[in-house]
C-alpha cells in the first residue's frame, strides 16, 4: 500500500496573514517520509460541499483549510489603547507594520488599540477577500447540487470576517475573534458599528452581521453529540447571546461560562457560509475518505437490485449529470432503493408510487457523503437526507438533522452538510432499504 503524505505545502509570502507563509496542505502521494512532521491544529470545513468545490479546490479558495504550525509565529496580542481625535492620521493607523484596531465613537473621537507580536500564537484569517492577509477565502454557499451559476448578487460575508489564533505551545487551543486585519494591518469599526466600553472593561465591538459560533454538547465524535446554543463572538473574543436580528445595534447579554476556544465540532457562521472546526485529535478518530469509499464498495458488493428492472444498482462516489441505469434512487417517504423506471409515475406532480409498499412520494438519486469531517461516528451509511439523497451513518444523519443552521437575518433551519440543502419534512431523513442487501 502506498503511503499518503501531507506534503505539498504552499509558502507563497503573499498568501499568509501579514506576509508570512500560509500552509495550505494537499493530500499527495509521496514515498518521501523523511521530512519533519507538521504540527496540525485542525481543519475548517465549509458546510455544503462534499469534499471539494464544484470548480475544484485552488489555492486559498477551497472547501476546507488545514491549520498547521507556521515556521515563524505571526500571532498578535493586545498591547495598549488610547484616545485620539483624528484616527485616520494616527501613527498606528498609518504604520503598515503595526497591527491596530480603531473604534470610532464620533467624528473626532476614537479609541485606538495597538497590538504587538506574539511569539506563542499563529494567526489565520478567514474572509471573502482574496487579498494577501486572508488565508482561507470563503464565498457564499449556494444550497443544492451547484451545477449551474453559483454566484450571488450581493455577498453578506465580510471581506475580513474573522481570525483564529492557535497556541504554538498547546496545539489543542485555538481561539476565534470577529473581524480580521486588512492589508494595512488595521481593523476599523466605524461610527455606526456596534461597540461598547462599560464597567471599566476594555473597549470591544461586533462586526455588522456578526460572527456566530456553536459549541457541541459533549464529544462531537462518538455518536452521542448534541447540538449546542448559537452565540456571538466579538472583536475582542468575548461571548454574547444573539442579537434580536443579525445586524441589530444592541448586543446580546454577556455569557461568562462560554469561551471563544474552539472545540472539536464547533460551528462558525459568517452570515452566508457556515464552517465546521475539527480538531486534529478529533479528526484522528474520524473515518477518512478511503474508509467511506470502502463502505460504499461493501454495499455495492452486495449487488443490490432494482425490483422493477432487475438490474444491479451501483452507488457512485461522485455526482454525475448523466443518467445511468445503475444509479440508485430512494423513495423519500418509505426508504426503498430502486433503479430508474417509469412504474407508478405521476407525470403531473413528478411523484411516484413505490412498487414494493405502494407509498406515493418523491424520488431522488442516492449519493455517498464523502466529506469525512461531517461524520460523528463510523459504520455503514444506512440513512439519507431528505430531499437531496446524500447517504451517511445513522448517527451522523440524525445529528445534522437536529442542528439549526443560521439562515437570513434571524432564521434557522437544518441542512444537509454535504450540499447545504434545507431538510424537508420531519424528521428530514429516511432509512435506506436495499433489495438483496437488507440488514
Amino acid at each position: 500500500m502506498r503511503c499518503l503524505c501531507l506534503l505539498n505545502i504552499r509558502t507563497d509570502i503573499n498568501a499568509g496573514s501579514d506576509g508570512t507563509e500560509s500552509p495550505i496542505l494537499e493530500e499527495t502521494e509521496s514515498a518521501n517520509s523523511e521530512k519533519p512532521k507538521l504540527v496540525k491544529y485542525g481543519e475548517l470545513v465549509i458546510l455544503g460541499y462534499n469534499g471539494f468545490l464544484p470548480q475544484g479546490d485552488r489555492g486559498r479558495r477551497r472547501s476546507k483549510f488545514v491549520f498547521c504550525k507556521r515556521q515563524v509565529a505571526n500571532g498578535v496580542k493586545r498591547l495598549r489603547h488610547y484616545v485620539v481625535r483624528t484616527p485616520h492620521s494616527t501613527q498606528a493607523i498609518l504604520d503598515a507594520t503595526q497591527h491596530s484596531i480603531s473604534y470610532t465613537l464620533s467624528r473626532n473621537h476614537a479609541v485606538i488599540v495597538e497590538y504587538t507580536n506574539d511569539e506563542d500564537t499563529d494567526m489565520f484569517q478567514i474572509g471573502r477577500s482574496s487579498e494577501a492577509p486572508i488565508d482561507f477565502v470563503v464565498m457564499d454557499t449556494i444550497a443544492g447540487d451547484k451545477t449551474g451559476d453559483t454566484r450571488v448578487n450581493q455577498s453578506t460575508i465580510s471581506r475580513f470576517a474573522c481570525r483564529i489564533l492557535c497556541d504554538r505551545n498547546n496545539p489543542k487551543i485555538a481561539r476565534i475573534y470577529a473581524a480580521g486585519f486588512d492589508t494595512s494591518r488595521n481593523i476599523f469599526l466605524g461610527e455606526k458599528s456596534l461597540k461598547w466600553q462599560e464597567n471599566g472593561r476594555e473597549i470591544d465591538g461586533c462586526t455588522t452581521n456578526g460572527v456566530l459560533i456553536m459549541h457541541p454538547g459533549g464529544s462531537f465524535y462518538g455518536g452521542e453529540a448534541k447540538y449546542g446554543c448559537w452565540l456571538e463572538t466579538s472583536v475582542g473574543g468575548g461571548i454574547f447571546s444573539l442579537r434580536e436580528s443579525r445586524s441589530a445595534q444592541q448586543r446580546g447579554q454577556v455569557v461568562e461560562e462560554v469561551t471563544n476556544v474552539l472545540q472539536d465540532g464547533t460551528l462558525i457562521d459568517l452570515c452566508g457560509a457556515t464552517l465546521l472546526w475539527r480538531s486534529a485529535e478529533g479528526l484522528s478518530k474520524t473515518p477518512n475518505k478511503r474508509d467511506l469509499e470502502r463502505e460504499v464498495d461493501e454495499i455495492n458488493a452486495g449487488r443490490p437490485q432494482c425490483p422493477v428492472g432487475l438490474n444491479t444498482l451501483v452507488i457512485p462516489r461522485r455526482v454525475s449529470p448523466n443518467e445511468n441505469q445503475q444509479q440508485p434512487y430512494v423513495y423519500l417517504n418509505c426508504g426503498h432503493v430502486q433503479g430508474l423506471h417509469d412504474w407508478g409515475q405521476d407525470r403531473d406532480t413528478g411523484s411516484r408510487k413505490c412498487p414494493i409498499c405502494l407509498e406515493v412520494g418523491p424520488v431522488v438519486k442516492v449519493f455517498m457523503g464523502l466529506e469525512p469531517a461531517f461524520y460523528v461516528d463510523s459504520g455503514s451509511p444506512s440513512f439519507a437526507f431528505n430531499p437531496c439523497g446524500h447517504m451517511a451513518t445513522e448517527k451522523t444523519v440524525k445529528y445534522w438533522a437536529n442542528v439549526p443552521i443560521p439562515h437570513g437575518t434571524n432564521g434557522f433551519h437544518a441542512v444537509c452538510p454535504f450540499c447545504a440543502s434545507p431538510l424537508l419534512g420531519s424528521p428530514g431523513y429516511v432509512k435506506l432499504i436495499f433489495q438483496d442487501n437488507v440488514d
